[in-house]
């Protein structure tokens, strides 16, 4: 399983902590990583505040991963090239947001990578992380018993 996230993210903690609390990045990698543990499955991490370094892990999950739990930052809300490649890959992704971006400024309310994902998660916090790490458990097992929905 890939946990990775995108720009800014690697701040978690001291970031605007009104917006998105004080866990750091290093709290929910562990987090994540030990739920994923109890779950039967191992978390790859990576953090990258680079466009093209975010698309090169999501192509490369195709053959390391069998699912993808995806905070993408910003890069949400304008990036075709992160998009496009979370389409070409035949894997889940869930993509996780720890703010309610519909309750904050409006270039917020719209991602472009959540329509290629399969499922999206936003305002939960960081429990939000363990939701999406079911989620694509969830459909990762879908897939293996060919149900569709």
């Amino acid at each position: 399983m890939l946990l990775l996230h995108g720009p800014n993210l690697n701040l978690l903690g001291e970031r605007d902590p009104a917006q998105y609390g004080r866990t750091t990045l290093a709290d929910i990698e562990a987090r994540v990583t030990e739920l994923g543990a109890e779950l039967g499955v191992d978390v790859a991490c990576h953090q990258s505040n680079h466009e093209g370094v975010l698309v090169d892990h999501v192509h490369a999950a195709r053959r390391l991963h069998q699912g993808i739990v995806l905070n993408p930052g910003a890069h949400a809300h304008y990036s075709i090239a992160l998009r496009d490649a979370i389409e070409a890959v035949s894997i889940p992704c869930v993509e996780i947001h720890i703010s309610n971006v519909h309750a904050r400024e409006p270039f917020r309310h719209t991602s472009v990578t959540a329509p290629v994902t399969r499922g999206y998660i936003s305002g939960c916090g960081v429990f939000g992380y363990d939701l999406a790490l079911r989620a694509v458990l969830h459909r990762m097992a879908e897939g293996a018993e060919g149900a569709q929905d």
